[in-house]
């Protein structure tokens, strides 16, 4: 039976992620290993670049959803992977949470103005991109409508949270990636979607945060 859930658990979550967080222990336990011939090569000669990606949750029909990204495919290593929206730092931005706010309106077409934010998770270095991010936690007080930049996003995908917190939808399958490479790797299987990676990681500790204001 799905949790009907109301404004209060937006309070309850605010005050959740004031507090200590579950951390990198938790995030880790949906981390993809490399296995096989060879060795992947995440050698860089720069500083890691800083980003942030935001968890936009919204209410509807008495479910909190939030919005995923699948990239277009291109040659990047992320290319076609489902992901949170987000992206690099800019001069412009004023902070992390700034950065997130406004990637997540560039690249799906949410209001930043609208999104009240609740907090935030533990910052997590992706090694395959060399980037440190940030997650943000926010609010939207209504149901989006959505207007993906087709340059940065195939198609939007709507994650719940009951989903998350079913922990029948942890699975582990192994993934060839960049073409020659084969991890093992755990993933959620939100409504048949395949979330692995750093995005995975970021949900998990989510959803330890979660668990914690419902139990």
């Amino acid at each position: 039976m799905p949790i009907q859930y109301d404004q209060r658990i937006f309070d309850a979550l605010k005050d959740r992620l004031s507090k200590p967080l579950p951390g990198k222990e938790v995030q880790y336990e949906m981390s993809a290993f490399h296995h096989g011939k060879g060795q992947i090569n995440f050698n860089f000669e720069f500083e890691p670049k800083e980003s942030s990606v935001l968890i936009t949750l919204f209410l509807r029909n008495g479910q909190i959803c939030f919005p995923l990204i699948q990239r277009p495919q291109y040659s990047g290593i992320h290319s076609g992977q489902i992901g949170l929206p987000g992206g690099k730092v800019e001069k412009r931005d004023k902070d992390k949470i700034d950065t997130a706010l406004r990637e997540t309106e560039e690249e799906i077409g949410v209001s930043s103005s609208d999104i009240i934010v609740l907090g935030g998770l533990t910052e997590l270095f992706v090694q395959a991109s060399h980037y440190n991010v940030v997650p943000i936690v926010g609010y939207l007080p209504y149901e989006p409508e959505y207007r993906p930049d087709p340059k940065e996003v195939s198609r939007v995908i709507e994650g719940r949270v009951d989903d998350l917190l079913d922990d029948k939808n942890k699975k582990v399958k192994d993934l060839l990636v960049r073409g020659k490479y084969f991890v093992t790797a755990p993933y959620f299987d939100l409504n048949h979607e395949i979330i692995w990676g750093a995005t995975a990681m970021i949900l998990n500790e989510f959803s330890a945060v979660l668990k914690d204001i419902i139990k």
